[in-house]
């Protein structure tokens, strides 16, 4: 591998974890409120008001994940082979969910006779990715079992529970649900007995995600114990300290000042300092293997692509990128502010 093929396979493997993070950060709060949807809303009115908070955004945040896995699929294929073929079970069980919340989303104010069901779906659409895709990280982080083609060769879907990756799984839904928590009260009318839930939910879930942090974050590094580039131990330190002021920072801030929109941007902040961990935890490896495994794990040096992919990839990213961000400050900035009655016609 050239110097200049190690560079991009190298940029590559970052720049795939911005994409997550941008998925993490957008999607989280989208799938946060569908999860909780059921709790913080007691009536027709709210549920409406949670549905127009995300309705405009969720199918523009989603884009992340597809670009996410696109890059993947582009840039190092063969990690994208094991991943999507090992967790073909999950993946569906994915996108069967994000495909029911979208249904949901079209029909609840089309079809209010079947309200409740519509609601369901919300709730069904949202809570599954947010749980798998955690178990999917735990997997990836862990390792699996792959035999010596490369492909996993464990038990479809049950092969990828363990505890930890179900604590990672948990780790991701409490992030989503802190994130939602705070997009709600930050899109909430106010003053509202809506907005006021979604404020005061903000500090348990919070305070659960920082629990389940800490006790990732020992498992991995005690019982999981893979092995990361001594290089990045300092970057390591520095995010997983980011992490946590970052969730602290907005279960102060929240609790002391009301701010609704630091309370969030210091929640997001949190979420992409987790995935910087992630990504210097597991460099130069997208895809760890068990121990017991007969082939390797799936690292830069075997999975990437050729020099050309990987520099016509670095020019439609340099073309394409900064249009998504132009799209989505526009979006932004044109539903900003909080929901009011006159926005729940369509919802």
């Amino acid at each position: 591998m050239s110097s200049h093929d190690e560079f991009l396979s190298v940029l590559w493997f970052f720049l795939i974890f911005v994409l997550i993070a941008g998925y993490f950060v957008l999607d989280g709060f989208d799938l946060g409120i569908g999860v909780l949807s059921p709790f913080i809303a007691k009536n027709d009115e709210e549920r409406a008001v949670l549905r127009r908070a995300i309705g405009p955004v969720w199918d523009g945040n989603e884009v992340w994940l597809l670009t996410a896995g696109g890059a993947l699929f582009a840039a190092f294929p063969d990690a994208y082979a094991t991943t999507f073929s090992g967790f073909y079970l999950a993946v569906m069980l994915v996108l069967f969910g994000l495909i029911v919340r979208a249904v949901s989303f079209e029909f609840r104010a089309g079809d209010p006779s079947w309200g409740k069901l519509w609601d369901a779906c919300f709730f069904v659409g949202s809570l599954l990715p947010a749980l798998l895709l955690g178990v999917a990280v735990g997997n990836i982080f862990a390792g699996i079992p792959m035999d010596a083609a490369g492909d996993y060769a464990g038990v479809p879907l049950i092969g990828l529970i363990t505890p930890f990756t179900l604590l990672t799984g948990l780790l991701g839904l409490a992030m989503f649900l802190a994130a939602g928590s705070c997009w709600a009260a930050l899109k909430a009318p106010l003053p509202s007995c809506l907005q006021a839930r979604a404020a005061r939910l903000r500090l348990p879930l919070q305070v659960i995600a920082l629990a389940l942090f800490a006790v990732v974050s020992v498992y991995a590094l005690v019982l999981v114990g893979p092995e990361m580039d001594p290089n990045l131990g300092i970057l390591r330190w520095l995010f997983a300290a980011l992490v946590v002021v970052g969730l602290l920072a907005s279960l102060v801030v929240g609790k002391t000042s009301g701010d609704d929109l630091k309370a969030f941007l210091a929640q997001s902040a949190s979420m992409i300092a987790l995935v910087a961990l992630l990504a210097c935890s597991m460099f130069p490896v997208l895809v760890n293997a068990t121990a017991d495994s007969v082939g390797p794990a799936i690292t830069l040096a075997n999975a990437a692509s050729s020099e050309l992919s990987l520099t016509w990839m670095t020019i439609i990213l340099c073309i394409g990128l900064p249009l998504v961000l132009v799209y989505h400050v526009v979006i932004y900035r044109t539903f900003r502010g909080r929901v009011n009655p006159a926005d729940l016609e369509e919802y």
